[in-house]
């Protein structure tokens, strides 16, 4: 399987970044072993407490958007595999158990969803939009991120629609999973309890 990092940055996460945090941590598999790297462009006292708390490194940049950001934690973290939140939504902590095992398989990216759309979403997604949506986390080889340009430098929060764009564009071995492909019911127990932090 390689190495394993999570990029998490605090812009995209919002006020649930520390539900993405407990999420990874309470996997079991992410003990404190895997590293976690958390973004953002303003230090506060916040990202010093969950540091230390869940066991993540902070990066903080104030000059870089949100693609340079993304693109230097990745650097940093040297590993195998990036898996980065492309969302505020946290995912279920059984999730991350579940799909450490796919990261062995032969493929580029996995675009994970914490359930399949409905049909009616589908339909419904297909109508309204021609965009590409944009899942909640997606696991890449450091190796294919690369070799697509990573997150374009110059922009902020379209950098991530941008990239996916990007990723559709290439020959990539893409597979998208979610909590009901790996084996969790819809609607299991979603890792927003009322008392996640």
């Amino acid at each position: 399987m390689g190495t394993v990092c999570f990029i998490v940055d605090a812009s995209v996460t919002g006020a649930l970044l520390p539900r993405h945090l407990r999420s990874i941590r309470q996997s079991g598999l992410a003990d404190h072993a895997l590293p976690i790297i958390v973004t953002c462009a303003h230090s506060d006292e916040r990202l010093t407490d969950l540091e230390k708390r869940y066991h993540a490194h902070g990066l903080v940049t104030p000059a870089h958007t949100l693609g340079a950001r993304l693109n230097q934690a990745a650097y940093l973290s040297q590993a195998d595999w990036l898996l980065i939140a492309l969302h505020k939504e946290p995912m279920a902590a059984q999730l991350w158990y579940l799909l450490y095992p796919q990261l062995d398989t032969a493929t580029d990216a996995l675009l994970i969803n914490a359930a399949t759309p409905r049909f009616s979403e589908r339909l419904l997604l297909h109508f309204l939009s021609s965009a590409v949506t944009v899942p909640p986390y997606i696991a890449i080889r450091r190796a294919w991120l690369e070799r697509i340009g990573g997150f374009d430098p110059e922009l902020d929060e379209p950098a991530l629609l941008d990239f996916l764009q990007r990723l559709y564009a290439c020959p990539t071995r893409l597979k998208t999973l979610s909590g009901e492909s790996l084996g969790l019911a819809r609607g299991s127990p979603h890792s927003r309890s009322p008392t996640s932090s």
